[in-house]
């Protein structure tokens, strides 16, 4: 978002046109500033008072969650549930996604081992539990014998 127009600039626009009774039209061209923005600041003296730029908010959004040490408490205590359980639990108005997020955020998951997956097992692995599993079904492991 560019930059508001400075206080000066405004209040020398306006006096022109109040003051001096410039027309809105030559006003733009003399202080370059379009007829649209000089309208606007007329409209928000009429309603506000003043011709001040509207206050600039930084980017991001208000946190649904704030008290991260409660929120971990509330995720030991309350983990086993769903995300929208855990919505309805939490004190404020709160949807399951949020919650979802912030279980991520704080590095919480469901899972408590690990557990061997295909996507786990390297492929030499795999291969090698397919050739044992092939041999032991052929049966040479009953005629070797182990020490």
């Amino acid at each position: 978002m560019p930059a508001p127009y400075s206080y000066d600039l405004r209040q020398k626009v306006i006096n022109a046109i109040e003051l001096d009774g410039m027309p809105k039209t030559e006003a733009s061209q003399v202080f370059h500033v379009s007829r649209n923005t000089i309208n606007l600041w007329l409209q928000r003296k009429e309603h506000t008072g003043d011709f001040l730029p509207k206050p600039n908010r930084p980017p991001g959004h208000s946190h649904q969650i704030t008290d991260w040490q409660k929120f971990k408490a509330f995720a030991q205590e309350h983990g086993h549930k769903t995300s929208a359980q855990m919505a309805q639990l939490w004190d404020d108005d709160i949807s399951p996604r949020t919650i979802s997020r912030a279980l991520k955020k704080i590095g919480f998951t469901t899972k408590k081992k690990l557990t061997a997956t295909k996507n786990v097992i390297s492929n030499s692995e795999r291969s090698l539990l397919l050739r044992l599993n092939r041999w032991s079904r052929k049966g040479w492991f009953t005629s070797m014998k182990l020490a």
